[in-house]
């Protein structure tokens, strides 16, 4: 029982560690994408990754129109097939008609056109940012403002049955109510900053999303509201509702990686979104508010929602108000919702363009392709049930098609081998039906993003059960998949590289020369008392018994027990490190003080401690070094040593000298002359007694004990002054002994 509890122990006490025990340099290291997370890491074009984490063709994705804008924010169809884009940084709407061709609808003078809606008699409604207006269009081209509100953004527009406009404006977070004639009202003031997105249910209650903070409304047409969803994002950015009253609502907060955040005038790489006002803030006063206190639980959801850092999510809510997270990324940020020809949820995001294609309960997400742009701000879907998106960065419209894509590549992240490697075999899973194929290739390099200093595309690969990599050894590797087929897609399933790091050198980077005569007590001690990296079997120099495989890693150092004093012992521990992880090995050796020949003191240690029993050498300084070796982790060609000496250290066993010099006698009191002696160190201490019981302290001549020769006197009075004293002296090593000052007759 005691050994099984040991054992317990000690496992826990590695896990706590964080120790890799089977990590070696020799050992080869394995880079393996298997899963959807895995795949995601990388970069697709007209390829899919589904919720298994296979990779096949995706669907092939048809460029509409290239627009000279950089961001389009608005798309709508026209019943017959021809398209409207609203654009950003021109203010322009575009026209697209159904064989690609465009020209510039309307041109306003605000910088922003973030909302468009169609009109009556084939007009279109235009809400513009900054100086927020709504422009109608007729279907000459002819514009004129319908409305112009005090808010400073609009942000969306939808229209009712009979005609009326709605508008969700900025910053005051006002919904506005319009006339075909262009008579506005408050419909409601949401008290948020941000109105941006609206829709209409089936019951013709209208849905406003909004931003700071990013909550769903839904709103009667009395202007009574209720707030289906408070969520934790800060903006429910667009709002999509099913034939069976089922509302899906995009949300996010903050921005994906490589993005920046939108301003008045919004830079290239801005996707749509609020702007952030330049504020002057000063700290008047601090009130204090109720929080919950620490013996209060918030509730799961609430808990699980601040543990995960997400920055985008899809909220579904049902007809009788319940909602749940249908999606949710930490990398992608949702800018708009659409539905398939199945029906299924697509979900268009910022960041790297993904499209993603959400099914099944519970839901799971297949990435359907990415677009060549950095946002996917907008769908458009006709009534044959195919959808139309537009992008930001740069400005294009696509059209997806239910026709599979003959070719597609897969680009893998960077692997950072962390030093020069050598790479091993590249091996992969497909299953390739008849007519397709997958080709695999790498490229290897040394900068952290893959540059003109690159290797070439090494490959193809032709054997998928392993095929040596032919690209450079170098610190960074990436691999590409290209597959294709005629009416059949490969499906692509794993990908697996080995490689092998560069051995690199141990380092004792620290030895601590413990206070001579300090000992530890081994933990878990039992019987007699047992010293800690003291091995009184093995005193020739051979190398102690290994209790441990040296296939492992390099173990914690040891746990140091209680400090302890033994005389004549010197205690050494050290700190050693290795990046390899390998398990390391140490010697020790020493030398005297003004010698250049090293001597073997100790070999084949596994623990980072050592105790010399200094009485085997003589008295003098010395210093010793650690060389501590990863030979038991790499075969002889490639192991290698990293070695650090001490600070100097004393060894002195031998005890001072005590030389009465005299004593002279005045009357009833003596004084006795006496100097003590060291060879090696410092006087450290000296006391006398009358009686080898109590003894007393005293001082040197020159008030500090800190040299090897001290001079001293006591004074004797009454009896002590014919009797003598005992003179006890001590010096740094805790050496001692003793002499008698007899009293004398010799008078002043």
């Amino acid at each position: 029982m005691f050994n099984r509890l040991v054992f317990f122990c000690a496992l826990a006490l590695v896990a706590a560690l964080g120790v890799n025990l089977g990590l070696q340099a020799s050992t080869p290291t394995f880079w393996q994408v298997s899963t959807q997370n895995d795949f995601l890491k990388g970069e697709v074009e007209n390829l899919s990754i589904d919720a298994d984490g296979r990779l096949v063709l995706g669907p092939a994705a048809e460029l509409v129109h290239e627009t000279t804008a950089p961001f389009l924010w608005s798309l709508l169809l026209t019943p017959d097939g021809s398209l409207w884009a609203g654009s950003g940084n021109e203010g322009k709407v575009f026209h697209i008609d159904k064989s690609g061709q465009a020209s510039t609808f309307f041109d306003a003078v605000e910088l922003e056109v973030h909302a468009i809606a169609a009109g009556p008699n084939g007009s279109l409604y235009a809400g513009t940012s900054p100086d927020g207006k709504i422009y109608k269009i007729t279907a000459d081209g002819k514009s004129s403002v319908l409305f112009d509100p005090d808010d400073k953004y609009v942000w969306a527009i939808v229209t009712d049955r009979d005609g009326t406009v709605y508008a969700g404006t900025g910053e005051k977070g006002v919904i506005y109510r319009i006339t075909p004639e262009g008579r506005g009202t408050v419909f409601y003031r949401t008290k948020s900053t941000h109105v941006t997105s609206l829709a209409f249910d089936g019951s013709g209650n209208l849905l406003a999303g909004t931003e700071s903070p990013g909550k769903l409304f839904r709103i009667d047409r009395q202007g009574k509201a209720f707030v289906l969803l408070d969520s934790s994002f800060r903006e429910i950015h667009a709002i999509r509702v099913t034939d069976k009253g089922v509302i899906y609502a995009a949300a996010f907060s903050g921005k994906p990686e490589g993005e920046e955040l939108t301003s008045e005038r919004p830079t290239v790489d801005s996707p749509r979104g609020a702007p952030i006002p330049t504020v002057t803030t000063e700290i008047t006063g601090i009130t204090i508010l109720d929080v919950p206190s620490a013996t209060s639980p918030q509730p799961a959801t609430a808990r699980r929602r601040e543990d995960r850092s997400f920055k985008g999510a899809v909220y579904r809510v049902t007809p009788d108000g319940v909602w749940d997270t249908v999606w949710e990324s930490a990398d992608d940020s949702p800018y708009d919702l659409s539905f398939d020809a199945a029906g299924a949820l697509l979900v268009g995001t910022g960041g790297k363009g993904k499209i993603f294609r959400i099914t099944g309960d519970p839901a799971s997400a297949t990435l359907l392709t990415r677009a060549a742009a950095q946002q996917v701000t907008m769908f458009a879907r006709d009534a044959e049930g195919r959808n139309y998106y537009a992008t930001s960065n740069p400005g294009k419209i696509f059209r997806l098609t239910p026709d599979r894509a003959a070719r597609g590549t897969y680009e893998s992240d960077v692997r950072d081998a962390a030093t020069v490697a050598t790479w091993g075999s590249i091996r992969w899973r497909a299953l390739l039906p008849s007519g397709a194929e997958a080709q695999l290739f790498t490229r290897s390099g040394n900068t952290e993003t893959p540059d003109d200093t690159w290797s070439d595309w090494a490959g193809p690969y032709k054997n998928a059960n392993g095929e040596q990599i032919a690209s450079p050894k170098a610190r960074y590797l990436q691999w590409k998949a290209m597959l294709a087929g005629r009416n059949v897609s490969p499906v692509l399933t794993s990908v697996t590289v080995a490689y092998l790091e560069r051995n690199l050198r141990p380092e004792v980077s620290s030895i601590n020369v413990h206070p001579p005569g300090v000992v530890f007590q081994k933990p878990f001690s039992s019987g007699e008392l047992e010293i800690a990296g003291y091995d009184e079997a093995a005193t020739d120099g051979r190398a102690s018994a290994n209790p441990q495989t040296a296939s492992s890693a390099s173990p914690p150092p040891p746990a140091l027990g209680r400090r302890i004093y033994q005389k004549g012992l010197q205690t050494f521990a050290w700190k050693a490190d290795d990046e390899n992880e390998d398990r390391l090995q140490y010697d020790v050796m020493y030398r005297s003080e003004g010698e250049t020949g090293w001597k073997l003191l100790k070999r084949g240690l596994w623990d980072p401690i050592l105790v010399w029993d200094t009485s085997s050498v003589p008295d003098g300084t010395y210093v010793i070094k650690v060389v501590a070796s990863d030979a038991p982790s790499n075969s002889p060609g490639i192991a290698l040593a990293g070695e650090l000496e001490s600070t100097a250290f004393d060894i002195d066993n031998t005890p001072p000298r005590i030389e009465i010099t005299g004593v002279r006698r005045d009357s009833d009191r003596a004084v006795a002359s006496f100097v003590v002696r060291d060879a090696q160190s410092a006087v450290q201490k000296v006391e006398y007694s009358l009686d080898a019981n109590r003894w007393r302290v005293i001082y040197p001549k020159d008030g500090i004990p800190d040299s090897r020769v001290e001079e001293f006197e006591i004074v004797l009075d009454g009896e002590a002054a014919a009797r003598g004293a005992i003179i006890r002296a001590s010096d740094a090593m805790n050496n001692s002994t003793t002499a008698v000052a007899e009293a004398g007759a010799t008078r002043k």
